[in-house]
């Protein structure tokens, strides 16, 4: 999948050629940050901290707020990785501190080593000097101890250059059970689908910031159907993971439901766009989009207004709610109809008496339990 990235320079969104030349000042990163995260897992990387500058961890923070992060830059010592796991950070991404004896202290699985190469061999301090170790080298010798790699071909950098297709597969095969993202190079959304069908993720930085492709471009690129018209099945989802109903997504309907954050859709039987509570008034917020392991289905993830998603005024086309999603439905509708003076009213709008009749509860349920 692709893996947008957000580098951070003074607080600002920054895109640089070859990690020196600043090609492009994006501004605020936090709507890029709000738009990225519906497709999944940002890189946001850290210049400032990386070189030694100065930091954005405030800004970090922010953006760990609103979006799935992997975090890195200026991560060199077990304290600062331990910091930005406990904010929130999806995982880490360690350069030169990418040794066993820090290694060793953090989750693997939350852990990725990055890898920076010019022409195959391992490039540090600013990608200003040679180590003399080739990425496979590397690779060999760090892949038990984290969960994946980030290999940055230095030389394609902000440049849109393509991609040598024999290097990745050759990277995949050296990452063994880790996970490997490349970056560098990315032009077209074709390349994004190319490194996913190999079983790699794509970071991309550059292409999207300049309009070479889109977000929903760079998905439909890792997409397939059987389908003669062509149509993706979309299965769609509550903030619970509780299925809503099954519906269906073209390229038009998936770039307006990224770029919106809305529940867009394709209507099979008007053959157009179909934004969902347009008419009814029961729209949804768009959280995330996922692909399934065969890349033939995608799942939208949904704050659902109104009624429900069914045209049949329920929750879900399966049915009305249960369970602790019904209990809430419950809880919201007694809020929204309750009497300011009644019992009820007093416990909605007074912390200290909410507090106290739940501690009541959870005790009687305690007891009852035995």
């Amino acid at each position: 999948m692709i893996i947008p990235s957000i580098d951070l320079q003074n607080g600002h969104a920054v895109q640089l050629i070859g990690g020196k030349e600043r090609a492009l000042d994006a501004g605020d990163p936090r709507p890029i940050a709000d738009l990225f995260g519906r497709v999944g897992e940002v890189a946001v990387i850290d210049l400032d901290a990386a070189l030694g500058t100065g930091s954005n961890r405030e800004m970090i923070l922010e953006l760990l707020e609103r979006a799935p992060c992997r975090v890195g830059g200026g991560i060199r010592d077990l304290q600062t990785a331990r910091f930005w796991l406990d904010a929130g950070a999806q995982k880490i991404i360690l350069g030169t501190a990418a040794e066993p004896e820090l290694l060793n202290q953090l989750p693997k699985e939350r852990v990725i080593a990055a890898l920076d190469a010019v022409d195959g061999d391992v490039v540090v301090e600013g990608w200003t000097k040679k180590t003399g170790r080739t990425v496979l080298d590397r690779m060999q010798e760090l892949k038990a101890d984290v969960g994946g790699f980030l290999v940055t071909f230095v030389e394609s950098e902000g440049r849109l250059g393509g991609i040598d297709e024999a290097q990745i597969k050759a990277l995949i095969d050296a990452a063994c059970d880790a996970s490997l993202t490349v970056a560098g190079g990315v032009a077209t959304a074709e390349d994004v689908g190319f490194i996913d069908a190999l079983g790699a993720d794509a970071q991309v930085g550059m292409a999207l910031y300049t309009g070479s492709f889109d977000l929903a471009d760079a998905i439909a690129a890792c997409l397939k159907t059987d389908r003669k018209d062509g149509l993706w099945t979309t299965v769609v989802v509550d903030e619970s993971d509780r299925a809503l109903g099954l519906v269906y997504s073209d390229l038009d309907s998936l770039r307006v439901a990224i770029n919106e954050g809305k529940g867009a859709y394709h209507s099979r039987s008007q053959k157009a766009l179909w934004i969902k509570g347009a008419t009814s008034g029961a729209v949804q917020k768009l959280h995330s989009i996922e692909l399934d392991c065969d890349r033939d289905a995608l799942r939208f993830a949904v704050s659902q207004s109104g009624p429900g998603f069914c045209h049949l005024d329920r929750f879900s086309c399966w049915g009305g709610s249960t369970g602790l999603r019904r209990l809430e439905s419950t809880l919201w509708d007694r809020k929204k109809k309750a009497v300011k003076a009644s019992y009820t009213g007093r416990l909605f709008s007074d912390d200290s008496l909410l507090a106290a009749k739940l501690c009541e509860e959870a005790d009687e349920l305690a007891q009852a339990a035995g």
